[in-house]
């Protein structure tokens, strides 16, 4: 299939060249240039949602149940679920796609998970790049559900446009999972599993710490929905509060400066793989091992070698 063709039919929501798209994209082929070019012109018209928590609170099913109420309301979405990769293998269960199998059928929901291949903060580093071709695509939602690590999973606040935040109770310390920099990104909590003991003492734990974490965002208050989300229950209402948050960016313009600060951290990690690249080119004829070797043996400080490093990269694009 050549690229261009490749890209007609991604906008036509073909589902073999969807699978085929986000694959190229996963393995950073020669011809993602070319499709993200053909692809650009279609994108920044879905909304996107990411899910996000430790593992075991339930994400997945959370996903899956909040897949079902997008559809109730007539629109399409599409689900990306990151799955961690075998530290061996670099192999993937992808066992969140096996739980959402309820959907396979349906023409207006697209599932594919993908392997996070040691990457850090809970995505993929091909992430970025699948968003927009599922947005190149028409779908009205997508849905983003990280692998589940913990405090450091982040990164998830670049990508969405409205962060999930899942806590449940009988986790041990499930606020003390939450906290650092988790807190911090949510723009909406969900306490999964709210029929067990504890759910509320989660909640008002929750409620404390919101309420001394210092938002960039001060006219919102992140709300605190409890759910069951394998009973279907709350589920509704989390989407009701999703829908909240969405209709508050576009009303300040917070949803335009989220978007350009995505595209921002796209262009700069391009940048910083290219220059990676280059670094390693300039290994190649001794250059950077020259320095190395200097700054281990005290000829240099290292950052006079970085820029020495840096005076020759330029020297080098001239």
């Amino acid at each position: 299939m050549h690229t261009a063709q490749l890209v007609e039919r991604v906008r036509g929501g073909d589902r073999r060249a969807l699978a085929r798209a986000i694959t190229l994209v996963e393995n950073g082929s020669a011809e993602l240039r070319e499709i993200m070019s053909g692809l650009a012109p279609h994108t920044g018209r879905a909304r996107v949602v990411g899910f996000t928590g430790s593992p075991g609170v339930g994400k997945s099913t959370t996903t899956n149940a909040v897949v079902r109420a997008i559809r109730e309301r007539g629109l399409s979405v599409a689900v990306l679920a990151i799955d961690p990769s075998s530290p061996f293998t670099g192999g993937a269960l992808l066992g969140d796609r096996v739980r959402m199998q309820e959907h396979a059928t349906d023409p207006g929901v697209y599932i594919r998970s993908m392997a996070n291949r040691g990457h850090l903060g809970g995505l993929s580093w091909a992430t970025p790049h699948a968003l927009r071709v599922l947005d190149a695509a028409g779908f009205d939602v997508i849905l983003v559900e990280t692998v589940g690590v913990g405090q450091a999973e982040v990164e998830i606040a670049g990508e969405a446009d409205t962060t999930v935040v899942l806590c449940a109770p009988g986790m041990g310390d499930s606020v003390q999972a939450a906290k650092a920099g988790v807190l911090e990104v949510a723009d909406v909590f969900a306490v999964n599993k709210a029929d067990r003991d504890g759910a509320r003492v989660t909640r008002r734990e929750l409620r404390q710490m919101v309420a001394m974490v210092d938002r960039a965002d001060e006219e919102w208050k992140p709300p605190i929905v409890m759910t069951v989300a394998a009973k279907d229950e709350g589920v509704a209402e989390l989407w009701a509060r999703v829908e909240e948050h969405y209709a508050h960016l576009e009303a300040n313009g917070e949803l335009a400066e989220r978007r350009r600060a995505r595209a921002r951290g796209e262009i700069q990690a391009i940048a910083l793989e290219r220059l990676r690249s280059r670094l390693g080119g300039v290994g190649a004829d001794g250059g950077i091992e020259v320095l190395a070797r200097d700054v281990a043996e005290g000829r240099h400080d290292p950052y006079t070698a970085a820029d020495l490093l840096l005076k020759e990269l330029g020297s080098g694009a001239q």
